[in-house]
């Protein structure tokens, strides 16, 4: 069974990423609304498979030109907040 989950990122050009987790928190599939194309379609594919836990210590922190964040680290904060929904 897949768990989906909807995230509103901020101070990125992306508006959505939608990711999609199994029982055991694998991820199964990412979709990004807006941003660069190319790059967000990259970073999903590369974390196809891997825990949310592993992408979100690969992705945090990482930044985008001069601004605070990214793409790839909004992701690490979707994943974040996907884990805690779970938790609960």
């Amino acid at each position: 069974m897949m768990k989906t989950f909807t995230y509103k990122p901020t101070g990125v050009c992306s508006r959505k990423i939608t990711v999609e987790l199994t029982d055991d928190n694998v991820v199964h599939s990412v979709q990004f609304e807006g941003g660069c194309s190319g790059n967000t379609q990259g970073v999903s594919a590369l974390i196809v498979g891997m825990t949310a836990e592993e992408a979100i210590r690969r992705l945090s922190g990482i930044r985008c030109g001069l601004r605070p964040t990214s793409c790839p680290d909004q992701l690490a904060h979707a994943l974040t907040e996907a884990l805690q929904t779970v938790a609960v």
